[in-house]
C-alpha cells in the first residue's frame, strides 16, 4: 500500500480489502491501524499521523546507533522505551480503560493512551522499522510482545511502560485476568500474525459497543474485520447473528451462507445451518 492519505470511505475500504489479500507477514501493521481508524473518521487526514509513525521509526533508529543496541537486547528495550514512553508519553489508560478512542490509532496518537494491543502495534511498528525481530503474544486479555535477539527473548507489557515480565509476573497476570485457577501455558506465549493483532485491535471495539447494546455500529465493525480477514468463518457467524438482531433477512442469510462455506467441522456447524433454513423460509 502507498502511504498517501485516503480521502474517503470507498478508499479506506478499498486500502482494507487488499491488507484483506496480503500474505500476513507482508501487512504493514500501524498502516492498516490507521486505515481502520480511519473508517470512523473519514474527514481527518492521515498526513500527520504516518508522519508520526515516520518520526517514531527515524528516532528509534537514532538512539539505537547512538546506545549500541546492534548486540544487546536491553539496549534495544530501553531504546523502545526511551522513544515511546519517554519521549511521546504513550501510556497506558487506566482510567478510562473501556473508552472506545482506546483502540482507535488515530485518537491513541492524539491522546498518547491506549489499550495494550493498540500501544503494542506501535511498538511493532518501531522495532521491525529496525528489522528488530518483534511479534505479538497470544497471551490472554492483556496483548504482549516478544523482542528476540539471537537466543535470547524478552517478553515486553506495552501497557505498563515496555515493562519486561518475566514468568512469574506473567503468571499472576494471567490469575488476575481468568481466576486464581488458572495457570501460564505455553500457548499463551506462542506467537500472533499481524491479522490476529488487528482482529483483536477491532474486537475490543466490538465488544464494548455490543455490551452498550449498539448491535449496529458493533454489526460494522465486524464489517471491517471482514475486509482484513474474508475466511474467517466466525466473523461471518457474528455478522450472520447481528444482522438476524437486525432483522436484516437476506443479509443473515448471506453471512451464514458464507459461514457454512468456511467453517468445515465446526461445533455451531448444525444449529447455524438451521437458523439459515428458519430464515429462508421465512422470506418464502
Amino acid at each position: 500500500m502507498s502511504w498517501s492519505t485516503a480521502s474517503n470511505r470507498k478508499d479506506l475500504e478499498s486500502s482494507l480489502r487488499r491488507v484483506g489479500g496480503q500474505a500476513d507477514e507482508e501487512i504493514d501493521i500501524a498502516e492498516a491501524a490507521l486505515l481502520l481508524a480511519a473508517l470512523e473518521r473519514p474527514q481527518v487526514g492521515l498526513e500527520r499521523y504516518y508522519h508520526h509513525l515516520s518520526l517514531l521509526q527515524r528516532d528509534t533508529a537514532e538512539l539505537a546507533a547512538r546506545a549500541g543496541a546492534e548486540d544487546d537486547l536491553g539496549a534495544r528495550i530501553a531504546v523502545l522505551n526511551q522513544v515511546l514512553v519517554e519521549r511521546y508519553s504513550y501510556q497506558g489508560d487506566r482510567r478510562n480503560y473501556d473508552d472506545l478512542h482506546n483502540a482507535n490509532m488515530m485518537r491513541v496518537i492524539d491522546r498518547r493512551r491506549g489499550l495494550p494491543v493498540a500501544l503494542g502495534i506501535l511498538y511493532l511498528h518501531a522495532a521491525r522499522a529496525q528489522d528488530w525481530p518483534i511479534c505479538g503474544l497470544n497471551f490472554p486479555g492483556h496483548f504482549m510482545l516478544r523482542l528476540d535477539l539471537g537466543s535470547r527473548r524478552a517478553i515486553i507489557d506495552p501497557f505498563n511502560g515496555g515493562q519486561v515480565r518475566d514468568a512469574a509476573a506473567l503468571r499472576g497476570l494471567v490469575k488476575s485476568m481468568t481466576g486464581e485457577e488458572a495457570e501460564l501455558r505455553p500457548e499463551h506465549t506462542s506467537r500472533v500474525g499481524n491479522r490476529d493483532i488487528l482482529l483483536r485491535l477491532q474486537n475490543n471495539i466490538k465488544l464494548r459497543l455490543i455490551q452498550q447494546e449498539r448491535s449496529g455500529e458493533a454489526l460494522e465493525v465486524i464489517e471491517t474485520m471482514l475486509m482484513i480477514a474474508p475466511e474467517r468463518a466466525g466473523l461471518w457467524k457474528e455478522a450472520g447473528v447481528l444482522h438476524s438482531h437486525l432483522d436484516n433477512m437476506r443479509a443473515a442469510i448471506m453471512a451464514f451462507e458464507h459461514y457454512l462455506e468456511l467453517a468445515g467441522p465446526d461445533p455451531d456447524r448444525q444449529s447455524i445451518a438451521e437458523l439459515l433454513q428458519r430464515l429462508r423460509t421465512q422470506l418464502n
